[in-house]
């Protein structure tokens, strides 16, 4: 008799598989970190050492957030309705300068609960004591792809940018082949990293075999501040410098022509959607639809939840497919099958993680979320694809599964004491307070 270390069964399964295959009634099998077995029906002769009855509802992948600044969950409605440009300099820069590693811990944690119980397994996170983050979604169960944010100017974690390199090489050892976390070099943007520092980011990034991530193209100021200093835009500035890729990944790039996206097409570069965020600073409409008709990877982030307010993938995801209908005023524009995919198998691959998890296959690491469809604004379902993308929530997550290991269970966190990870914030929330009275 085969013995699973776990089996979800009773459910429907969107597997995200390359043919998109839906196993109504089906059972999935784990053994260990992996998916082992999935079909129709649970197999035969087998015992399980713990079963989760998906009461009729939806077993898909684990949902991929592309981009985060996670410890920012300090910041939510903090400063809200700015433009992007007011909002750093004048908010966020100087509030960051007084944060430590154990704010970052602190915010991370609120990060991974929040993500967890709205059905994220995997997030892309750019920002300050890195280590910090990677070990609080460790702690937590998370899969991550993490790495320090670079920049010209100081950093309140490793003081001036010599120290950022040796911080983001000792990053890249400390987590080596460690099951959960991966690391990734990331310079910040375009007009806050000098010529000489994309580039020495880039060879590191090159030599170690890592994803380059960057904030990309994402509002006009930014255009208009490279244009300024370098005589280009900013894909042509990146090219001059022999940056583009397939290893690097364009957080937003809002601001794209139709060559620009052809060209990014043949670099084999990936983007990150961040539509929620860049409503929210007026940064505009990233041309979405043509990036994925030239068959760019792009996946779906909520950016910060200073920027954003929240980590919910399913509005994310709601929010993408209409956006785009009604700027194109078409509405068979990024359909709920594109906008799902995004938000699982094609968000791992354009973090080089579709090898692993993005998606229900057998070898494949076992990340998978269950959904409770026995609630009104899910009753009845004709599609499930479009109740995912359209009407659930968060909340309707029941069960989370990260790496094989169940870390959510009927809506209760296994991995983090939930009431001492939000009075710990909220205890931060009194510095932050104090820091934005003193500016």
């Amino acid at each position: 008799m085969t013995t699973f270390d776990l089996v979800i069964q009773n459910g429907t399964i969107l597997t995200m598989d390359p043919e998109n295959r839906v196993i109504e009634n089906g059972a999935l099998c784990v053994s260990g970190d992996t998916i082992s077995q999935l079909g129709d029906q649970t197999p035969e002769s087998h015992g399980a050492l713990k079963t989760i009855d998906a009461k009729g509802g939806l077993i898909l992948p684990g949902l991929i957030n592309g981009h985060t600044h996670a410890a920012m969950s300090l910041f939510k409605g903090l400063a809200d309705d700015l433009p992007l440009m007011e909002w750093l300099n004048h908010y966020i820069f100087p509030v960051e300068k007084n944060m430590d590693a154990d704010f970052v811990h602190t915010g991370t944690l609120l990060a991974c609960a929040e993500m967890i119980l709205s059905g994220t397994t995997c997030f892309c996170d750019m920002y300050l004591f890195e280590d910090q983050v990677a070990q609080a979604a460790f702690q937590s169960g998370l899969r991550c792809l993490v790495g320090e944010v670079l920049y010209d100017f100081p950093s309140p974690n490793y003081g001036d940018l010599e120290n950022g390199f040796t911080y983001t090489e000792w990053l890249i050892r400390k987590w080596k082949d460690n099951p959960l976390v991966s690391i990734a070099v990331e310079p910040h943007a375009l007009f806050t990293c000098s010529p000489e520092l994309l580039k020495r980011a880039n060879e590191m990034a090159l030599s170690h075999k890592r994803p380059l991530i960057i904030h990309f193209a994402e509002t006009l100021a930014e255009l208009e501040e490279v244009e300024k200093r370098y005589g280009k835009r900013p894909l042509e500035h990146l090219e001059a410098l022999g940056i583009p890729g397939p290893h690097l990944i364009a957080d937003h790039a809002v601001h794209l022509n139709p060559s620009e996206i052809d060209k990014m097409a043949e670099y084999g570069i990936k983007v990150i959607h961040n539509p929620e965020s860049n409503m929210k600073l007026g940064s505009g409409i990233a041309p979405v639809p043509r990036m994925i008709d030239r068959g760019i990877s792009v996946g779906i982030g909520t950016d910060g939840g200073a920027s954003n307010n929240n980590l919910d993938l399913f509005t994310e995801m709601d929010m993408a497919a209409k956006l785009h209908k009604v700027q194109t005023m078409d509405p068979t524009v990024m359909d709920a099958l594109t906008v799902l995919k995004m938000a699982t198998i094609e968000g791992a691959r354009a973090l080089g993680l579709s090898h692993e998890t993005g998606s229900l296959e057998t070898g494949k690491k076992a990340d998978i979320i269950v959904i409770d469809t026995r609630k009104p604004h899910l009753t009845p379902m004709y599609n499930p694809f479009s109740h995912l993308v359209y009407a659930a929530r968060g909340q309707d997550v029941s069960h989370t599964v990260i790496n094989g290991r169940l870390v959510m269970e009927n809506r209760r966190l296994l991995t983090l004491d939930l009431k001492e990870v939000m009075a710990r914030a909220t205890e931060k929330a009194t510095d932050v307070r104090k820091w934005v009275s003193n500016h």
